[in-house]
């Protein structure tokens, strides 16, 4: 694995610090997928968390990302969002085999869609869906909270990575 991953610059504005650390986190969990094969990316490692595959944190995070900027922010359908089905917990992680390239591709536009939502809004404004437990919060602690989710799986694809196949890597 290499890479050249930037850290956001050291005198940036809050909205360019802030992206910037949600795009490196971002560029990490897919970094951690190259080189991949097909059937390692949908290998459990963790006994105790079967879903917890490569494969499965890219999809957990596309729809994360869908949650918490179209759905939750925009006040978008959460019938479209696996994360809010109820009859199954952990459905977002759930890939029925699907190739890994497709879900990178989706997690790649959904991160694209993300920066088009945030490009367009006051860090300051205030999400328009009123249930769930987001209720209040405004754009700004949403980005963060995606920089410490992103950035928490990230650490998880780090290690399952490495349990996968010895390959180890940090920028």
């Amino acid at each position: 694995m290499s890479t050249e991953l930037q850290r956001p610059p050291l005198q940036a504005d809050e909205r360019t610090a802030i992206i910037g650390w949600l795009d490196l986190q971002r560029q990490i969990l897919r970094w951690k997928c190259e080189g991949i094969s097909e059937e390692d990316a949908h290998r459990s490692v963790v006994p105790t968390s079967p879903l917890m595959t490569m494969a499965g944190l890219i999809s957990h995070m596309r729809w994360t990302e869908h949650m918490w900027l179209e759905v939750l922010f925009l006040g978008g359908d959460e019938k479209q969002n696996p994360a809010f089905d109820e009859s199954s917990e952990a459905v977002d992680w759930v890939t029925d085999g699907r190739p890994l390239a497709e879900l990178l591709a989706e997690y790649e536009a959904q991160c694209a869609r993300s920066n088009e939502i945030v490009a367009a809004a006051s860090l300051d404004d205030v999400g328009l869906h009123t249930g769930f437990y987001s209720g209040g919060a405004n754009l700004r602690w949403m980005l963060i909270h995606l920089v410490e989710e992103t950035g928490r799986h990230a650490g998880h694809a780090d290690i399952v990575r490495e349990l996968l196949d010895g390959t180890k890597g940090y920028y």
